[in-house]
């Protein structure tokens, strides 16, 4: 028994009680190298109870290595599960996005295979059995999901996430289900559609962030499910750092431009759906739209963080249709359920697939705000990969969001401190490490200096404007040089469109890894580059 009921509450399909085991009982299911579906998504409604049973599995029989699957879920979950499951070497594909310090470490040095990929597009793919296909089955092995309720006929509520549940369910005929009893039940928040292939696939008929157009489970046949496991183990979302000086100046520089925007008529007075990445950047963002002029401001985005409970309780927004509630374990979460009339009525959990899909994104008209490692001058953004080799965690859904929306933003701060240097990385560079995102889907470049509105710029034109309002002082000189050496060359070439000098491009980069900073002495080449 728990605050919030029993199993036998929430198992409403009575046949499947006769399937309840322990985690440890589940054990047996799994055998090496099988692919592995989970519910959850940043780090938000995934299953702990077996996977946490399988890391001590393998502790105590010393099987690191020797059980090792391949996982497929819809982001990042728990660093208790994912990460310990990564120190124990029990991972050989990851896909899309992960989060944690061992698991990063792990594809980083080659142990674990990880695929990046549109978050949306591995929704669908994944559903079209692309990431099974050489399977012996071509489809997953086996799925864990962790839900708030079974109905009657054995329909899966989630709880705090959907995900890529469906595409799980659609490509899995053996089902294990978490019921987590340790928190209230999430029915009736979700609107759940499950998409037909083409060519059949149905229209997304969304046309208000409100409008509930599915169900509210996803429904699954009973004889699928061989096991059904109590949990009371709530999510390990991640905490943000509080608003500093120069997230503070992001928020203000992205409110005044909105203020302009609805001045110019650009813009309806309550804006237009607000998509926010994931991240502190992001999380101030909407607590800045918390204290802004605006009001009547609807969210259309993949992650709710901690601050659109500001968001909420300021009365400035009517309603948030997300993926995840990502809310932070210790404030977040607390907050949510002491405050459950308030919160749950305007909020909306939608399939990852729905939630990032291109269709209602555009047809919204959402205003994408996401965070990247750099941006150059030309407005290429690199969202995932650091000295454009070592990954962080991955793409997520920032490209479903900038490639569709109405507005296309990316926000960081203008430099980040290198061990020997507080301004020693220029997040505002000649030219990206790694190409996520191109000039041809972004229209702002925010940071704490400025904003760059590029729209309907040319080339030469946007590199100037993003040197003069983004770049930090300490490399605005630097910047232009390299710029004004750059064009003078290729216009000289007859190559000036988008001027770049390849042998200098990157030199920052590489005096960074050298010296600990971006700052040069010269632009000075001192190696042919081509020579025998």
């Amino acid at each position: 028994m728990s605050d919030y009921g029993t199993l036998q509450d929430r198992v409403r399909c009575k046949s499947l009680l006769s399937k309840v085991m322990t985690a440890e009982e589940t054990i047996p299911f799994f055998k090496d190298g099988m692919n592995l579906g989970w519910s959850g998504f940043t780090p938000a409604g995934y299953p702990k109870m077996v996977p946490i049973a399988l890391a001590e599995h393998v502790e105590k029989n010393n099987l690191q290595g020797k059980l090792k699957f391949s996982l497929f879920i819809g982001a990042s979950v728990g660093a208790e599960t994912e990460n310990r499951w990564a120190q124990n070497d029990m991972i050989d594909r990851r896909w899309p996005y992960q989060t944690g310090k061992d698991i990063a470490a792990g594809i980083n040095t080659g142990k674990i295979r990880m695929g990046d990929k549109h978050l949306s597009l591995f929704a669908q793919d994944l559903g079209y059995g692309f990431y099974t296909k050489d399977s012996p089955t071509g489809r997953l092995d086996l799925a864990i999901i962790e839900v708030s309720a079974i109905t009657e006929d054995g329909g899966l509520v989630p709880t705090t996430s959907c995900g890529v549940i469906g595409e799980i369910l659609a490509m899995c005929d053996k089902v294990i289900v978490e019921v987590n009893i340790g928190e209230p039940s999430f029915e009736g928040i979700h609107d759940i559609i499950v998409c037909d292939n083409p060519p059949n696939r149905q229209v997304i008929n969304i046309q208000k962030t409100a409008d509930r157009v599915g169900t509210t489970y996803y429904p699954c046949d009973p004889s699928k499910i061989i096991a059904v496991v109590e949990s009371k183990l709530r999510d390990k979302g991640r905490a943000f750092a509080e608003m500093d000086d120069t997230s503070d100046a992001i928020a203000n520089n992205i409110i005044d431009f909105f203020t302009h925007e609805v001045k110019a008529g650009r813009l309806p007075k309550n804006l237009l759906p607000i998509q926010s990445g994931v991240g502190s950047i992001a999380n101030a963002v909407i607590g800045g739209l918390a204290k802004g002029p605006f009001t009547g401001l609807t969210v259309y985005t993949e992650v709710l963080q901690d601050t659109i409970l500001d968001l909420l309780d300021s009365g400035k927004c009517d309603a948030a249709s997300a993926c995840s509630l990502s809310l932070s374990e210790t404030e977040g979460f607390p907050r949510f359920f002491a405050n459950w009339d308030k919160y749950y009525g305007k909020c909306v959990l939608r399939p990852l697939s729905i939630s990032n899909s291109p269709e209602p994104i555009r047809r919204l008209g959402c205003i994408a705000m996401n965070t990247p490692v750099e941006i150059d001058i030309y407005a290429h953004a690199n969202s995932t990969l650091v000295g454009g080799t070592r990954m962080i965690n991955g793409i997520g859904g920032s490209g479903d969001f900038l490639r569709n929306g109405y507005l296309k933003m990316m926000h960081t701060p203008s430099s980040r401190p290198s061990k020997t240097d507080p301004t020693g990385i220029s997040c505002v560079i000649p030219h990206c490490s790694h190409i996520d995102h191109t000039e041809h889907d972004l229209d702002c470049v925010i940071t704490e200096q400025g904003l760059a509105d590029v729209r309907g710029m040319a080339p030469k034109d946007r590199a100037r404007r993003i040197i003069e309002k983004c770049a930090h002082p300490d490399y605005k000189d630097q910047l232009t040089e390299y710029l004004n050496m750059a064009e003078a060359d290729c216009i000289r070439r007859k190559v000036g469109h988008e001027p770049q000098l390849w042998d200098r491009a990157f030199k920052m980069h590489l005096n960074l890894d050298k010296n600990g900073t971006m700052k040069l002495k010269n632009w000075d080449i001192k190696v042919d580059l081509c020579e025998d």
